[in-house]
C-alpha cells in the first residue's frame, strides 16, 4: 500500500501528455474495429467514462513477485494505478489465475495505453496476451459470456 499522491492522481495526466476528460470530443474517439466497439466508445464519451485497465494474470506467486513493484510504479507516476485481486475476490470469482489490473485514466488516448502495455512487456517480461478493459464494459457487464450481446467478439476494447 502506497500513501502517494501520484497513484490515480492529476499529475499523470502533465506528465504522460494525456488527454484530459474535460477536454475530450468525438474526433478523439479511438478507431474502432467494429460499429458496436465504436457504439460503446460513443456511450463512454456522452458518459464520459474514460478510465480502463491492463489485466495481466498469473499464478499467485508471480502477481505477488509484480504486486510491490507495480505499485512503486504507480506511487512515481510511471503507472496511473494498480489494483490486485485479494484471496478472497480470487476465491469468489470464476477465474483460474490471479489478477492485477493496471489502470490508465483515458482509454481513448491509445497513446498512452500502449505506451503502458510497452512498460509492462519491457520492464517486467510479461509476454501473455493482455486483455484491456475501459470500466464501461464491467459497469455494463461485459464478460466472456455476453460479449455477443454487445456485438462484441470479445470483451475487451484492445488485445495485445
Amino acid at each position: 500500500m502506497s500513501e502517494s499522491d501520484e497513484i490515480g492522481g492529476d499529475a499523470y495526466f502533465d506528465r504522460h501528455d494525456v488527454l484530459r476528460h474535460e477536454a475530450t470530443t468525438a474526433a478523439d474517439l479511438p478507431p474502432a474495429e467494429s460499429e458496436a466497439v465504436r457504439e460503446l466508445d460513443r456511450e463512454a464519451l456522452n458518459d464520459g467514462k474514460f478510465i480502463g485497465k491492463w489485466q495481466l494474470v498469473g499464478s499467485r506467486e508471480r502477481i505477488e513477485e509484480l504486486w510491490s513493484q507495480l505499485v512503486d510504479d504507480a506511487a512515481d507516476g510511471t503507472l496511473w494505478a494498480v489494483k490486485a485481486m485479494t484471496q478472497t475476490g480470487f476465491a469468489e470469482l470464476p477465474y483460474e489465475e490471479y489478477m492485477i489490473v493496471v489502470y490508465t485514466p483515458h482509454y481513448f488516448d491509445v497513446d498512452d495505453v500502449f505506451r503502458v502495455r510497452a512498460y509492462l512487456r519491457e520492464e517486467y517480461e510479461v509476454t501473455r496476451e493482455l486483455f484491456y478493459k475501459p470500466d464501461m464494459y464491467t459497469a455494463l457487464g461485459i464478460v466472456a459470456d455476453s460479449a455477443a450481446e454487445f456485438g462484441l467478439e470479445r470483451p475487451a476494447r484492445f488485445v495485445r
